[in-house]
């Protein structure tokens, strides 16, 4: 039996989706992009993840992974070279996220939709008030501009600082997930904004680092829809191997009984039953109507779990 596609659901305009894009490319990988709506309703990607609907996803025949975290470290296990995980500095690469993901990026998004507010569709931001939780105000964000740039440009100053030094790389002589991480924000803003230069003026070494990531690629890239994406999951066996923690604080356990969330926004719970899990990850296994039988898999960072 063929082994099943990496498929990629994402859009193009995804700053989180272009993080496994350039890991793909960075790993010389063939992948399948399934590209999904900017907003809701997205039919045939909810049996997979049983609701969650942030992006991207990535998905393995029955098995499917969410948030970026999670992602990469799945990919980093399945494809190990080349390493994306700096001698040294393991753990601060993949602690980065919670820098380039939230603050750093917060700053980034007001920035972005600030400085385009008056193009923003309506549909676009019902969408984001449901997913967030809370009033997606792009007038506060317009006003908050000053305040937006000179974030922008401090979180820009560190990595320009980490780069003083003539290196290429953040955290070593190749490039890591503490660069893939940073770079999203940067990618983020030239997509969306006109004056970049302007801004990285000031930032030789990030502008630089900056083109040499925007030089990597994406990889082998082929499009797929999202029909053909659930029927190869309905047709697959889900390979995530039960896996116990012994040291999990709460006693969670394989066969346990839980509801997934994230911690921040896109809070929808997501129920199934443990497979496995460790500091790092938790798997639950669902079943649908449409997709059959998959297995989840989430980061515990950032996630919340709760008996269900």
């Amino acid at each position: 039996m063929p082994a099943s596609p990496i498929i990629l659901h994402h859009f193009d305009e995804s700053p989180f989706s272009e993080k496994i894009r350039l890991i793909f490319g960075l790993k010389k990988l063939a992948w399948s992009s399934v590209r999904i709506s900017r907003i809701m309703p997205r039919p045939d990607l909810m049996p997979l993840t049983g609701g969650y609907r942030r992006t991207p996803v990535l998905q393995i025949g029955a098995d499917i992974y969410c948030d970026t975290q999670c992602i990469m470290r799945e990919l980093e296990r399945r494809f190990p070279e080349p390493m994306l995980l700096p001698k040294g500095y393991q753990g601060l690469a993949w602690g980065s996220a919670m820098w380039t993901d939230r603050s750093f990026f917060q700053n980034t998004v007001n920035l972005v939709f600030g400085t385009n507010a008056d193009r923003v569709p309506a549909e676009f931001i019902a969408d984001r008030e449901k997913l967030r939780g809370a009033k997606f105000d792009v007038a506060a964000m317009k006003d908050a501009i000053p305040q937006m740039r000179d974030q922008f440009r401090a979180h820009l100053q560190w990595i320009d600082a980490q780069l003083a030094d003539e290196r290429e790389w953040i955290a070593g002589d190749t490039p890591s997930l503490c660069d893939i991480n940073a770079y999203m924000n940067l990618w983020y803003v030239r997509s969306n904004l006109e004056n970049v230069d302007e801004m990285l003026g000031e930032f030789d070494h990030a502008r630089a680092w900056a083109g040499r990531l925007r030089a990597v690629g994406h990889g082998t890239r082929q499009e797929m829809t999202s029909a053909e994406a659930l029927e190869i999951a309905t047709r697959a066996t889900p390979e995530t191997v039960e896996q116990h923690d012994p040291g999990d604080p709460n006693g969670r356990k394989p066969g346990d009984r839980v509801e997934v969330v994230p911690d921040d926004y896109g809070k929808v719970r997501v129920a199934g039953e443990i497979v496995a899990l460790s500091p790092q990850h938790i798997a639950i296994r669902r079943h649908d109507p449409r997709a059959r039988e998959v297995v989840v898999q989430f980061p515990r960072a950032g996630f919340h779990v709760f008996a269900a």
